[in-house]
Order: C-alpha cells, then structure tokens, then sequence
C-alpha cells in the first residue's frame, strides 16, 4: 500500500508560472496572426462581389439570348428569377436561387441601357458610397 507522501507525488498538474507563460505565448500568436487574417476578409468580400457580378452578367447575357433583350432597369434583376409580364420569349429563371445580396448586405445596381455598356452592374462596395478606394471600391462589370 503506497504511503501518503508517495501519492502527492504521483499527481501531476501545471503551475501558476507554466499558466502564464502559454497564455502569454497564444497572446503574441494572436497579435501577430490576427490582423492578418482580418486584413484578407476585404479582400475575400471584394472577391466574392466580382464573382457574383460576373455570375448575373452571364444570366443577364442567357435572358438576352432568348428574349432578343436586356431586362428593363424597372424589370431589373429580379427578371432573371422571375418571368416579367408580356414577355413571351422568357425561358427562365436563369438563376437557380433569389438575386444575391452584395457581400455588404445591399443589393447590386442594375441599369439598362448602360453608361458604359449594353447594361451597368454594379456595387458601391464597403462603404456604400460612390467611388472609394481598396475594400471601398465600386464593383463593376466594366
């Protein structure tokens, strides 16, 4: 039968020191790592707005081909789901689900005719505003 000292001695556990010095270790990973992976979600935002923007532009361009046209600015978007009144030649929907948000939550802006094409599709990006810069940029289809 083991004696009492002998016990203590078999159970093993971290000290206030081995504590501190991992938790000091995850801080400085954290700090360094961090700001890097939020530096990228932009980037990956940004990513995602010209996929979409370029996914509706080739449904955009399938309506074209059946109807002969763009969808009216006032039909907009929605046409590409949804099949517009007097509009025979519709062989949709050309999108398997609803219009998609922009990765900021807003929808995308759809004119027709276009400023600088056939049709303009567009997001403000980040900001929500007009021009900008880096993740602020406008996302287009020109």
């Amino acid at each position: 039968m083991p004696r009492v000292g002998q016990l203590k001695r078999a159970q093993h556990g971290f000290t206030l020191l081995e504590l501190l010095v991992v938790m000091v270790i995850i801080g400085l990973l954290t700090g360094i790592v961090g700001p890097k992976l939020f530096k990228n979600i932009g980037k990956s935002e940004v990513k995602a707005a010209k996929a979409q923007i370029d996914s509706l532009g080739k449904a955009l361009d399938q309506y074209r081909l059946d109807t002969g046209h763009y969808p009216t600015t006032e039909q907009g978007l929605n046409s590409l789901v949804t099949k517009p009144a007097n509009e025979s030649k519709w062989e949709g929907p050309y999108l398997t689900k609803a219009v998609p948000a922009d990765p900021w939550g807003r929808p995308y802006l759809y004119k027709n005719p276009g400023e600088h094409g056939d049709y303009d599709l567009f997001s403000y990006g980040k900001d929500g505003q007009v021009g900008g810069s880096g993740d602020a940029a406008d996302i287009v289809n020109w």
